[in-house]
């Protein structure tokens, strides 16, 4: 590797690791009017790398604001919604269906994000486990991964036989329609990143001791069979992309625009307005002369260390 190329991917690194600062930071604002520049300042970026955070987080918060309105037409409409989010290992899923649903009630919008099958669900019909998870009247479900898992990592680590992978793809169309037909609607998001931006994530998750859970040896492993993953994917989009439910390729070396475009992307979607809701009036307490507050013992008390 010559200087250059070392000096690009411990950029890319260092670039990574800032960006995770920022992801915690977005976790605790919950002010849109908060600049995030005077809560975490820091001496080297430039005035334009400032300027582009700062204008991140103000479209962020704007976008954020109008999935709300978008929960709310979803809750009053009985609209269902799966969206699923699949891309190599680091690609940014996980990132965007944070920020996508960390303002919204946690009962109208979850996140499915399956683990390996167990023994008996390895003898079901590939789609069951998946079904239980489909959403109700007024429900949004957002697929951290889902059964295009057969089409990829199942694919290439040899997790599935040659007539299982092609009966998945004679089946995935028709069950797809027939959630369409149900009255659910299905958008489907591939999350596309670089060979050395995911090589530089992975040496960023490495050396961060608060995301080195994040690298699993399938991980690793995905890393040496990177194009035997670029085939299957190849192969996954052409034979499944279908009217009733298309593939979007979100564009993700860039982490931020990424999680931008996708938002803004998944908001075109639905013809969603916004709800008007009811005057909220908090009622005045209620005062009983018979009531006095029983006192807390003391020996359950959390200490105050700080």
């Amino acid at each position: 590797m010559s200087t250059v190329q070392a000096t690009d991917l411990s950029q890319r690194v260092q670039r990574d690791l800032t960006d995770s600062y920022d992801e915690e930071l977005e976790m605790e604002l919950d002010d849109r009017d908060l600049d995030p520049e005077t809560l975490l300042p820091s001496p080297t970026r430039s005035e334009q790398e400032k300027e582009a955070r700062r204008q991140y987080f103000h479209e962020l918060f704007r976008l954020q604001a109008e999935l709300v309105k978008l929960q709310d037409w979803v809750v009053h409409t009985g609209h269902k919604v799966v969206i699923l989010f699949e891309g190599r290992d680091a690609a940014g899923k996980g990132g965007v269906i944070k920020r996508i649903a960390q303002r919204l009630n946690p009962r109208v919008c979850r996140v499915a994000a399956l683990p390996a099958p167990n023994d008996r669900e390895r003898t079901q019909w590939y789609f069951q486990r998946y079904v239980s998870h489909l959403p109700a009247a007024g429900e949004i479900v957002l697929f951290d991964r889902s059964w295009y898992n057969r089409a990829g990592v199942e694919r290439v680590m040899g997790f599935c036989t040659d007539a299982q992978y092609e009966e998945f793809f004679q089946t995935v169309p028709e069950f797809e329609r027939m959630l369409v037909r149900s009255g659910i609607q299905l958008i489907k998001y591939w999350f596309s990143i670089s060979d050395e931006e995911q090589n530089a994530r992975f040496l960023s998750r490495i050396h961060d001791p608060l995301k080195q859970w994040k690298l699993s040896p399938m991980d690793l492993e995905s890393r040496r069979r990177w194009e035997e993953y670029t085939r299957a994917k190849e192969i996954m989009l052409e034979r499944t992309h279908i009217p009733e439910a298309r593939w979007w390729v979100v564009q993700g070396v860039d982490k931020k625009r990424a999680r931008l475009n996708c938002i803004h992307h998944l908001l075109q979607q639905m013809p969603y307005v916004e709800v008007e809701r009811p005057v909220i009036a908090l009622p005045e307490r209620e005062y009983h002369d018979d009531y006095v507050r029983r006192p807390v013992p003391p020996e359950i008390i959390v200490p105050e260390v700080f």
